[in-house]
């Protein structure tokens, strides 16, 4: 393990716990903006998960082990989801675990876990809040297979650090089969992370909400780490696609002055997939719950088509 490699890690490791709140307030306020709402303050998020963090947790007379460990579990995932994914550098010592099963895997424990907390209160929003997010990760997840294979057919490997290596640091190229899926990837991006057509971060009406059904009954440090996880998610989800899609500026091993020029590129990667995730949710509606499987079996199939192309055109 090389100390540069080690640096590249922490920094992954600190700049994911320290931005995605950030992102998550970037993308409230310009969603504000593009509807012509008063925008809450950038660093409302960081407010929210202080005053959380400084209340005390109430638990249900009935709530077991699990629903209290939940928490720590979820953040941990969405940690380690977003310490594997190549974000600034393709020299981390956790690249041999960047693999797009074991971050498909990570995503779905997480998931596992909070229906089962959610379910555990015997609350009726939490089995329902259960019941379809269950639903929407039995259909996303081999999605989000599907594009990171496409992506694999490019690279012949699997890994996130090898795949982001191709991308980046070969001859220009134009990849048919990458457009198609990404367009695949942003509709399970908008499911997974209850955005806006799929569900509505802002609502508690019942007919609607999937996440915040599965956490109504957490409150102070577990609901700030939940909440934390789910910015967490968002981020991570966020550098995939850039790191898919957009891998320009990802430094290569053993090059000191790429990683610093790396965080300013990130930065600005980020600022505008935000501005353009706030504008899909600004000019989408929210779709009923029934329609989410025909909606992601779209996104499905039109990342089936990616392979598809690359095998057509064989790509290697």
């Amino acid at each position: 393990m090389s100390i540069l490699g080690l640096i590249s890690q922490l920094m992954a490791i600190a700049m994911a716990l320290l931005l995605a709140p950030l992102l998550s307030g970037w993308v409230n306020q310009w969603r504000a903006r593009l509807q012509n709402k008063s925008a809450p303050g950038l660093l409302q998020p960081y407010r929210v998960l202080h005053k959380l963090f400084n209340k005390e947790s109430v638990l249900a007379e009935h709530a077991s082990t699990l629903f209290r460990i939940t928490p720590y579990i979820v953040f941990g995932c969405m940690l380690l989801a977003s310490a594997i994914i190549p974000t600034l550098s393709t020299d981390l010592p956790l690249s041999p675990a960047a693999d797009a099963i074991a971050l498909v895997g990570l995503f779905a424990l997480a998931r596992v876990f909070i229906s089962l907390a959610a379910m555990d209160v015997g609350t009726a929003f939490g089995t329902l809040g259960a019941r379809r997010e269950m639903l929407v990760g039995f259909l996303a997840e081999p999605a989000l297979l599907m594009v990171l294979f496409c992506a694999s057919m490019i690279s012949r490997s699997t890994s996130l650090t090898t795949i982001v290596e191709t991308l980046a640091h070969r001859d220009l190229a134009i990849y048919p089969s990458l457009l198609v899926a990404g367009v695949a990837f942003t509709m399970v991006s908008l499911a997974e992370n209850a955005r806006v057509p799929v569900d509505n971060p802002e609502t508690h009406l019942e007919l609607t909400m999937i996440h915040e059904a599965l956490i109504l009954e957490y409150s102070g440090r577990h609901l700030a780490l939940l909440e934390w996880a789910a910015s967490l998610k968002l981020f991570a989800y966020s550098c995939m696609g850039l790191a898919l899609f957009f891998p320009w500026g990802v430094a290569e091993a053993h090059a000191p002055l790429a990683l610093l020029l790396a965080l300013p590129v990130l930065i600005v990667k980020l600022a505008v997939g935000g501005i353009f995730l706030a504008l899909i949710e600004t000019l989408s509606a929210k779709m009923r719950i029934f329609r989410v499987p025909e909606f992601l079996a779209t996104a499905f199939m039109l990342a089936v088509i990616g392979l598809l192309v690359n095998v057509l055109l064989g790509v290697s």
